[in-house]
């Protein structure tokens, strides 16, 4: 919805600002983070947002980047996080969506489709779970490509790099840089047209937006190269 002057509104709420005033500003001390190409994200409307996933902490990032231009995101992220203190705390309130992993998790995936049929945003994981091996992206599940597909929403790719400094794939780590770089990179907005039944139309989707994913993955390195200091 646009105000009267024709800028968007903020879709912030209560509980979002309070998110961004605590754990937004929690996670940018202990992180040097940079947002880019954040600018690319739909101004309103719906979308489903794509990307890598290093790290359990890696939907926080994304929200708090999306948030800085008035948006909310909500991700389908492992379920287990939410029980991890503080994190899980944080992944509640800014609205996150718990996933099961393993199953075929229909609710989570009804709840992101409510959230795209209600105008937002949300945003998956296609990888399906932390990666172990970050450096590269693994091959993408087809849960992204058919949510798209059926709704008619745009794909929007990002990348992430840093946070598995601080918390790989496991347990979180305490080491050096002490305050590591963390880089969230948007790209530009990809048109879908298919069948979500078409497994040719998932297959190809699904591969295209992984190649994105992959590129973006190397600018975001760029940006946070985490060289010991």
């Amino acid at each position: 919805m646009s105000s009267a002057e024709g800028t968007p509104r903020s879709e912030l709420d209560v509980w979002w600002r309070i998110g961004r005033a605590t754990v937004g500003l929690f996670f940018r001390l202990i992180f040097r983070i940079r947002f880019v190409g954040f600018e690319r994200l739909p101004p309103q409307g719906p979308a489903l947002l794509v990307c890598n996933h290093v790290s359990v902490l890696d939907p926080i990032f994304i929200a708090v980047g999306v948030s800085d231009g008035g948006r909310i995101v909500r991700f389908l992220a492992a379920a287990e996080a939410f029980r991890i203190p503080v994190i899980g705390w944080g992944l509640r309130m800014i609205r996150q969506i718990p996933i099961r992993r393993g199953v075929r998790d229909r609710g989570a995936l009804d709840t992101a489709a409510t959230v795209i049929r209600q105008g937002g945003l949300a945003g998956i994981f296609p990888e399906g779970r932390v990666n172990p091996e970050p450096e590269t992206p693994a091959a993408g599940q087809k849960g992204a490509a058919r949510l798209a597909l059926a709704a008619g929403v745009p794909i929007v790719p990002m990348a992430v790099w840093g946070p598995q400094v601080r918390w790989p794939k496991g347990r979180p780590q305490l080491k050096r840089p002490w305050r590591p770089e963390v880089a969230v990179v948007v790209g530009w907005p990809t048109e879908v047209d298919g069948d979500p039944r078409d497994p040719w139309a998932v297959r190809e989707l699904t591969e295209r937006m992984m190649r994105e994913i992959a590129k973006l993955l190397e600018e975001a390195k760029r940006q946070a190269p985490n060289r010991p200091r």
